[in-house]
């Protein structure tokens, strides 16, 4: 950014009346607001600004256009690694839209933008509802919408993006519409898995669930048995009801004082997951998996509020690197070819290679979804690895993509985009219809390509965009 666009930012926001804050390369604030969660995202915007409230952002996009910059809008920067490094747009982070109100009577919940998931379910839990949230309670509610949604009643309910009743949004013109069923339908087609490529949202109107309590836990092994748990638990998850989803995950701790000692320096295979249903009978359904003699299994009766920690995903920033990949089928011989790479017989490489169950409701198309209204496939696989240095990045990319390599070849879906964290060819995620109508309305509704997302729908109109 050079000093000329600087001074006509500044005059620009003046000009508005931008209430909220905006930071500047050499400021002392600066590094703070252009972090993401994700520490391996190297942010370099033109500058980062924190609107107070829907107004102020609507002043902040109609400034930022004025002065010649693109704007990208951000919540956590969980998956912020492909947007870097933003040189010619104004960071915008949401993270003081944290306004929640629950309408018991409708079961919803209209959240700002900057709103995380623990808020959501903290609220919502004292009218006895829930949300389809996340495994980690830190994420924002409106990044992990516009990609989808994976939550614990994903095969009960489909992604969570289907059960989203309307979205306000800031538009590259600077109006703040309101998108739903009635209003600018195909932008809010386009948003529920399309992404943020289309606007600035700025709050997000959610169905809730009425769930008091679950059957829920976390089941471990050491490694030395990942072979007969893995394809037991693969058994089991194909014929599971649908009122049932878990995960698989391979796990190699350090040996480091932050971790308890059933966990410091070993390699574990953790099932986890949660049933809808009373004691009993998911006792029952558990069974299958409780004959492999789990050294621990926590599973009981819960609160829906516990879910939200049941993953034990980290929540401080740290830097990770990952890739993923959604497959058809997982046979013997895809077994066999993943635990090859990443297996007790392998080099501990990866802090964790998991797979979430999918099927069930997630298979079907949504009556009245968003652009991404199912997520065919049987497993999620994602693998990832804590790196704390470039020299560490660059092997633990390598690394997970030839977990991902190994699997591959045993058949693929289209890739889940909230799993993503790379850049890539977000056309893989559409069929070609589809990827022709996102486009078409990106065009129209931001023909000068205004917006930065993690992963950019393209707009007609710049040149050398992709049009099919």
């Amino acid at each position: 950014m050079t000093i000329d666009s600087t001074s006509e930012l500044l005059i620009q926001l003046q000009r508005v009346g931008h209430h909220g804050t905006v930071s500047f390369p050499g400021d002392q604030s600066y590094d703070m607001g252009r972090a993401a969660w994700n520490l391996t995202a190297n942010q370099l915007p033109a500058a980062v600004a924190l609107p107070e409230d829907a107004e102020d952002v609507r002043r902040v996009v109609i400034a930022a256009v004025a002065a010649g910059l693109r704007v990208a809008p951000q919540s956590t920067g969980h998956n912020a690694t492909p947007m870097e490094p933003l040189h010619d747009a104004v960071l915008l982070k949401t993270e003081r839209l944290r306004d929640v109100v629950i309408d018991a009577e409708r079961r919803t919940a209209t959240v700002g933008a900057g709103v995380l998931w623990e808020d959501v379910v903290t609220a919502a839990g004292k009218e006895g509802l829930t949300a389809l949230h996340g495994s980690s309670p830190n994420v924002g509610v409106a990044g992990y919408l516009l990609g989808g949604g994976l939550s614990w009643f994903a095969r009960a309910q489909g992604l969570a993006n289907n059960h989203i009743a309307g979205i306000d949004i800031v538009l590259a013109d600077g109006r703040l519409v309101h998108a739903d069923a009635e209003n600018y339908v195909e932008v809010f087609w386009a948003l529920r898995g399309g992404g943020g490529s289309f606007g600035v949202v700025t709050s997000i109107e959610i169905e809730l669930i009425e769930v008091e309590s679950v059957y829920a836990g976390m089941m471990l092994w050491d490694q030395v048995h990942a072979d007969r748990v893995l394809r037991v638990w693969r058994d089991w998850a194909a014929t599971a009801p649908d009122s049932v989803t878990t995960s698989f995950r391979l796990m190699n701790f350090p040996p480091l004082p932050e971790f308890p000692d059933f966990l410091r320096g070993r390699r574990v295979v953790i099932l986890d997951g949660v049933a809808q249903g009373d004691e009993t009978l998911s006792s029952e359904l558990l069974a299958p998996l409780r004959d492999l003699q789990p050294e621990i299994d926590t599973f009981a009766i819960t609160t829906t509020d516990a879910l939200l920690r049941l993953h034990m995903d980290p929540e401080d920033p740290i830097p990770v690197v990952s890739d993923s990949i959604v497959l058809a089928s997982l046979g013997d011989d895809a077994a066999s070819d993943l635990l090859a790479v990443a297996g007790p017989g392998a080099p501990p490489a990866l802090l964790i290679v998991e797979l979430r169950q999918l099927g069930g409701a997630l298979a079907h198309p949504h009556d009245g979804g968003g652009v991404l209204n199912h997520l065919p496939g049987e497993f999620l696989l994602w693998a990832g690895a804590v790196v704390p240095t470039p020299e560490a990045a660059a092997a633990g990319r390598e690394e997970a993509r030839a977990v991902v390599a190994a699997v591959s070849p045993h058949g693929v879906q289209p890739p889940y985009l909230n799993f993503v964290e790379n850049p890539s060819d977000v056309r893989r995620a559409f069929d070609p219809l589809t990827w022709r109508q996102v486009v078409g309305i990106k065009s129209a509704f931001d023909p000068m390509n205004v917006f930065v997302a993690n992963h950019p729908i393209p707009t007609l109109y710049m040149d050398g965009a992709p049009t099919t």
